[in-house]
């Protein structure tokens, strides 16, 4: 909501600049979207290895508690 407000306010202030953020903000986020899958690819692949190399503890504590 706060993006969208302030997206009001530059519109009212420089309505230009407002459309040209509004027509450049698509091609942004697929700009992004290839290194936010690669974020997420790694997080899952620290979360894998965090969770094979605790393994043996967890299961001499009994397997129980969960961190």
């Amino acid at each position: 909501m706060l993006t969208f407000l302030l997206w009001i306010l530059l519109f009212l202030l420089c309505w230009p600049l407002a459309l040209l953020a509004l027509l450049l903000y698509p091609l942004a986020w697929l700009l992004t979207l290839p290194f936010r899958l690669i974020g997420i690819t790694f997080d899952a692949l620290f979360q894998f290895l965090h969770a094979l190399l605790t393994l043996p503890a967890r299961l001499l504590r009994g397997g129980g508690a969960q961190s």
